[in-house]
Formats: structure tokens, sequence, C-alpha cells
């Protein structure tokens, strides 16, 4: 594809937020013509060890948006994360703004629902999102277009949000040395995967892509933001012309070593939830399962 229905000349003001439990890193996107701007990909702090949730992270995001002046119009998510909780609510609570995710949010929901035993109580629709994007959706932030590409192979609800001369990939790729996210959990795959990297590859070279986690590969410092030309040449998973049939075998392989993440059985029923916690029991308590090797 090489007609997008965005102006990739345009250049958003981009502003990122680390949070170094996790390795995560959040976004502010502003229209540059506007006051107008999106949160992507927001974290809300967790002590799992003490079962305490907090909002140091989120307050930061809020406090900028203040302090700029700020209208926030969307909370995205690029996909359910495994490794951190969303914030998008607390945030949304305070200053608006919808929040949206892939359409194959079902998928998820569904694979998950049953994993941990939510019953038929628990919605598998996406209706707990404010917008549900499909593949080439567009949407506005101000007076910017943002054009929703699907991505999927390391969650089926994966997206990529095109904004400008910036792309936001999510989990689909890491930084240049840091190659690809893993493809083994339920409903990821690596051929999957390896087309949907081909698609972000396929965006002008020029086109900034701003990551999701970084985790300084070899000591270096943490980074976020690279371009789709140094990504095609560099990517130590996909670069220089690697064939889908390496990917496949290396990721398959590299997969079946990883630890499951520290933070996935909290992650993800709350994530697929848009963020919310399960429903408190009659005595206003809420708790959060843990299935026994089904993971």
């Amino acid at each position: 594809m090489t007609d997008y229905p965005v102006n990739t000349d345009l250049i958003p003001e981009v502003k990122a937020f680390f949070e170094p439990d996790s390795n995560t890193i959040s976004y502010v996107v502003k229209d540059p013509t506007s006051d107008a701007c999106a949160v992507i990909d927001s974290v809300m702090d967790i002590d799992y060890a003490a079962g305490r949730i907090s909002h140091e992270h989120a307050d930061e995001i809020i406090a900028y948006i203040k302090a700029e002046g700020l209208k926030l119009e969307w909370l995205i998510e690029t996909h359910v994360h495994a490794d951190h909780l969303s914030g998008a609510p607390y945030i949304q609570e305070q200053l608006g703004g919808k929040i949206g995710i892939g359409s194959q949010i079902t998928v998820v929901q569904d694979v998950f629902g049953k994993v941990f035993n939510e019953g038929t109580e628990f919605q598998r629709d996406g209706s707990q999102f404010d917008a549900l994007f499909e593949d080439g959706d567009t949407y506005k932030i101000g007076n910017m277009d943002v054009f929703a590409m699907h991505t999927p192979g390391h969650t089926p609800a994966c997206m990529v949000h095109v904004i400008g001369n910036a792309g936001f990939v999510g989990d689909t790729l890491f930084m240049p040395d840091g190659g690809s996210a893993r493809a083994d959990f339920p409903g990821g795959d690596a051929g999957i995967l390896y087309d949907s990297i081909q698609k972000v590859l396929a965006l002008p070279d020029e086109t900034r892509l701003f990551m999701c986690h970084d985790y300084g590969p070899n000591g270096r410092d943490i980074q976020w933001e690279t371009t789709v030309a140094d990504e095609k040449e560099h990517n130590i998973h996909v670069g220089a012309g690697k064939t889908r049939e390496e990917f496949v075998k290396f990721r398959t392989e590299r997969d079946a070593q990883l630890d499951m993440p520290r933070l996935i059985i909290p992650s993800l029923q709350v994530n697929m939830r848009a963020g919310e916690m399960p429903p408190a029991d009659e005595d206003g308590k809420t708790f959060l399962k843990v299935p026994v090797n089904a993971l």
C-alpha cells in the first residue's frame, strides 16, 4: 500500500513518558494546528505482591496535558497489553476523551474470558470500549487524520496508528536492536506477525516509528523512536531482507525459551475490560483470579 488516507507530511507533536517498572513508553500526541491531543498506551501502576494499585504514571500525563492547556480527545490502546495495566479509565475520568482499540478485541475477550472463567456476565463484544477500529479506519485528533492499520501476530487485536509522519506500533516492532515481539500468546502467530511487520515497513521510509516498549539491549540507554528506513535495514529479526521462513523459525524457537510476563495475570483481566477492574463482590472487594496451568 502506498497511498494513505492521512497527510504523511504533517508532523504531530509527540511527548513520551517512560514507565520503568514495565519498560512501557506512553505518548501524548498533539495536533500542531490545535490544542487537541491523544494519549497512547497509558499505564496504571500496580504493586502485584501487595495487591495495590496507584496512578503516578497517569498523573504525570494528566499534569502535562493540563499544564499545556490541551484537550484530550482519544485514549488509544494499541492492543491488549500483557505486561502492564492500562491507565485509560483513570485519565478519562479526569480529562474526558474516548477509549479506542482494534475490533478484534472481541477475539481476545472470548479467549481470555474462558481462561479466567469470567462467566456470561462478562461481555465479549468490545462494549467496554468507546470505539472499535477496523483495518483501514480513520479518525481525527483535532484537525489531524489518523489511519488505523490492523497488525495481528503478537495478539489478534494489535493495531498500528499512523498520525501524520508518525506511526505508533505497539508491540508489533521494537527498536532495531530489539527486534520484534513474541508471538506465542493465545491467538498469536509468528507468520502473521511477519506479514504485519511488512505492512508497517511499507510506510514511507522517513516515517517516524514510536515503540511501546524498550529494554535497553546490551546496556544502552532507553530509546523509543526510529524510522521505517532504519527498521528495514537494521532490525535484527526482520531487517536486511530476512524471509518469512527465517523469521518464523527464529521467532518460534525464541518464544519457546521465554518466561511469561510478570504482570500477565492482572494485565489481561484488566485490559480486556478497557482498564477497569473486575466487578466487586457483595462486600465491595475486588479480586483478580490466578488460573492454574492455563497459560
